[in-house]
């Protein structure tokens, strides 16, 4: 991974707001504080200890522990850092810490052996406890990549199911884009501190999903820059909160397929959409599939794996009717003369046999509606029409 400078979150105000931490949260976020200490490590001692997190933090700051299991954890709290995640917490009405002991904590989180204790969160914290499904795949993603990607997270999100991803590059962003069709429609799972946006081009989608009712979380403390380590944990994240991970375009060598390993190890559904044989990026999803993750080629296949009540089908979209219409209109043979794949203007002409001058105007008009796409070396048809 190439490292850059770290960008900073844009934050609309830096007024410190009467915003109280309860007990529960401050426990749950000192144990979080020592990030040496594998969180089920905190776990496992409560537990041995019959103590609440309440209960032990009473008794950190009552320096009762000098010895044992919890004397040695305690003593990687960092102060520091829970100053930093309090005045965080503090600066802003949006910025939200949800702790193991909260409500909206996501409950397939915390099946994890070693569950973040805290998640920063960025929006709106009630997508958090919505069915989901996360869209990966290759931060190089082609042009008819990120299309699938947008199309695919539109038609989960009208559907009342969060689309959850990374906030890099290629099929990540293309997720993200597609879930802003609906309120609250996507989460970014960030690999950085909240105060931080990488790669720092998306400080706009970040904003974006953020203004759509969405929401950014990360489990790593305001002013943590990005480091290679971080994401293959930031993957698990994805993985563990989603019903289901749908692969778009990955290499065989990839973390997108550490993440469809991750979702597969946890007893997630792993979905993966096919491609060319002669498309590098399309090893992946093909390797994936001959291992058992289901092919799909519309969100139908998805909804046959993954049941999503009547009731939380909230956002049914006119505009997806609309778009149809507008469609349907565009099956002529023209459009039947461009393929999926790269196709070249004369061959296009050729097919429907028409002057080339002609045939550019008309596809001119089709690229327009977003019905084709020019590319280099010619047009490709946009999957769905």
């Amino acid at each position: 991974m190439t490292t850059s400078q770290p960008h900073e979150a844009s934050s609309d105000s830096v007024q410190v707001l009467d915003k109280t931490l309860s007990k529960e949260q401050m426990a749950w976020l000192t144990m979080a504080s020592a990030i040496n200490i594998a969180t089920g490590k905190w776990l496992k001692a409560l537990e041995a200890h019959s103590l609440s997190e309440v209960a032990l933090l009473d008794a950190f700051h009552k320096t009762a522990f000098t010895s044992g299991v919890l004397h040695t954890l305690t003593q990687s709290i960092s102060l520091n850092l829970l100053e930093k995640a309090k005045h965080w917490h503090a600066s802003h009405a949006k910025h939200h810490i949800v702790t193991l002991g909260c409500a909206h904590y996501p409950e397939l989180l915390k099946t994890l052996p070693n569950p973040p204790l805290v998640l920063f969160v960025i929006g709106n914290i009630d997508t958090l406890v919505m069915p989901q499904i996360a869209i990966v795949g290759s931060r190089r993603a082609s042009h008819q990549g990120k299309q699938i990607a947008t199309e695919f997270a539109e038609a989960l999100a009208t559907n009342g199911v969060a689309v959850t991803s990374g906030l890099a590059a290629g099929i990540d962003s293309a997720a993200h884009t597609g879930g802003l069709a609906c309120e609250g429609g996507t989460i970014a799972v960030m690999g950085t501190g909240p105060d931080i946006v990488y790669p720092p081009k998306n400080v706009s989608l970040h904003r974006d999903i953020v203004n759509a009712g969405g929401a950014c979380i990360t489990e790593f403390f305001p002013g943590v820059s990005a480091k290679p380590w971080h994401f293959p944990r930031r993957n698990r994240i994805i993985a563990a909160m989603s019903l289901g991970t749908l692969v778009i375009e990955a290499k065989i060598k990839s973390g997108t397929l550490i993440t469809a390993n991750l979702a597969a190890d946890m007893g997630r559904e792993v979905f993966a959409v096919p491609g060319s044989i002669f498309h590098a990026y399309s090893e992946g999803c093909h390797w994936l599939i001959q291992q058992g993750a289901k092919l799909v080629t519309c969100v139908d296949d998805i909804f046959d794996e993954i049941i999503v009540s009547a009731g939380e089908r909230e956002c049914q979209s006119e505009a997806l009717s609309k778009k149809s219409e507008v469609n349907n209109l565009a099956t002529d043979k023209l459009l039947d003369s461009v393929d999926y794949d790269i196709t070249a203007i004369d061959v296009i002409a050729q097919r429907c046999t028409s002057p080339v001058n002609e045939v550019m105007a008309s596809l001119l008009e089709y690229e327009l509606r977003g019905l084709v796409a020019a590319v280099p070396g010619g047009y490709i048809k946009l999957r769905g029409k």
